[in-house]
């Protein structure tokens, strides 16, 4: 069969998409960036398009004219500078609706969530409501899929801070630790998936996707810290007060482009809990963490991934902090500073040359802090630095042996710079 997988670039999606395209079918995955998927998973095809912009049927139209069935694994946890969850949760599945019921008829299968739990007034999950509610009524064939905490090979997101979390040195910090988490695999999401395209799902379907045996967030940390290969550690309950301030900042970050876990939508799921509600239960066995967990052993990537996921941060508030004094810093003397230009350049154009060499490295100290333009400043933040060394080599090589090393400085700066690129990518 030929099918469309939206969001077919993420975590749930490329999953499915992997699954569906190795039991034969014709499968295209649409997302905003494809370029990785299509190198990664080169037995499928990929369509480019932001869900944001699909408001109207018409830009369905030829999309769903090809393809017999259609999943829909997108979504966004928070509006933010490139998510808006009423037009790609919401908007967008209505459009998709409509082309369909023009084309005749088209299965959609769902990967909704459960909406009536914790963190139910959220706009997450009550654009997931509508949409599942506007999709019962369209009239087309569908089946809608509630899946809990969803953990695979893989991890992003909430798995992503479970995994942080469990390999935290000595303790285990946790808000909500006695919260209940339900689990469910990623291998049973897609083996859903694949019972509703062959049929062994019955249409009008509403399945509540969460394996046997209630587990607590400390309960679920504590297994990962094991399957990282660590030796126990307690379980710290952290205040949800004392959180707040952290949430605030995450949700700060999220206003310049960062999907954190952190952020306050993420927290209010946690605090009531991820549990299913009045969907049916799926009709074949879903292995619980201990068995996920076991058919998935780590290496030792998973650990190096562990502990450097919670310093992604850190590292560029660092260079942005770094970059931001070593542009202001030298304008509360600007006459001192200029000094260092006045070997080559007469003293307007040394003072001209300080001025602009501060508002770079100001910019790029704002810069890398915008997501969308944070790979580009940090290998601007290597280029300029390379250019600051040589420079000052020839003008000033005393500058090496400066007790107050303004040149030994720069090396560990471009270092963090390479830590930030390498660890930048989200999926």
């Amino acid at each position: 069969m030929d099918i469309l997988i939206l969001g077919g670039t993420g975590f749930i999606g490329a999953a499915i998409l992997m699954r569906l395209a190795g039991d034969g079918h014709r499968v295209t995955g649409l997302g905003r960036d494809t370029r990785q998927a299509a190198r990664r998973y080169p037995g499928a095809a990929f369509v480019r398009a932001d869900l944001a912009r699909m408001s109207s049927a018409a830009d369905w139209t030829d999309l769903v004219a090809k393809h017999q069935i259609i999943v829909n694994c997108a979504g966004a946890l928070q509006d933010g500078p490139r998510d808006d969850l009423a037009a790609v949760q919401e908007r967008a599945m209505l459009a998709l609706h409509e082309a369909a019921k023009a084309v005749g008829g088209r299965l959609i299968v769902q990967i909704s969530a459960r909406t009536d739990g914790g963190g139910a007034g959220t706009e997450f999950l009550a654009t997931k409501r509508r949409s599942d509610a506007a999709l019962k009524a369209s009239g087309l064939e569908h089946v809608i899929l509630r899946p809990a905490l969803v953990v695979g090979r893989n991890a992003h997101g909430g798995t992503a801070l479970v995994r942080a979390l469990a390999g935290f040195p000595l303790a285990i910090p946790s808000v909500h630790a006695d919260s209940p988490v339900d689990i469910v695999g990623l291998d049973d999401v897609t083996e859903a998936v694949v019972r509703a395209v062959d049929g062994r799902l019955e249409p009008g379907s509403d399945i509540d996707l969460a394996a046997p045996g209630a587990l607590t967030l400390g309960e679920v940390l504590a297994l990962h810290r094991g399957w990282l290969g660590l030796a126990p550690a307690r379980v710290i309950a952290i205040p949800a007060l004392l959180a707040r301030p952290l949430t605030a900042l995450a949700d700060v970050a999220g206003r310049l482009g960062w999907r954190s876990p952190l952020r306050s939508t993420a927290m209010a799921v946690m605090e009531g809990g991820v549990q299913g509600g009045g969907a049916a239960p799926a009709p074949f066995a879903l292995r619980p963490l201990q068995a996920i967990l076991a058919e998935n052993p780590s290496g030792v990537q998973d650990l190096w991934f562990a502990r450097l996921y919670l310093l992604k941060a850190p590292v560029l508030v660092t260079l942005s902090a770094f970059w931001l004094v070593s542009g202001l810093v030298p304008l509360l003397s600007l006459e001192t500073a200029a000094e260092h230009f006045r070997p080559i350049l007469p003293p307007p154009a040394a003072y001209a040359a300080t001025l602009a060499t501060c508002a770079l490295d100001i910019w790029l100290g704002l810069a890398v802090l915008w997501r969308r333009w944070t790979a580009r400043a940090l290998w601007a933040m290597l280029v300029v630095s390379l250019a600051y060394l040589a420079s000052a080599t020839l003008v000033e090589p005393g500058l090496w042996l400066d007790p107050l090393g303004p040149l030994v400085k720069v090396g560990p700066s471009m270092l963090l710079a390479l830590v930030a690129l390498a660890t930048l990518d989200e999926r």
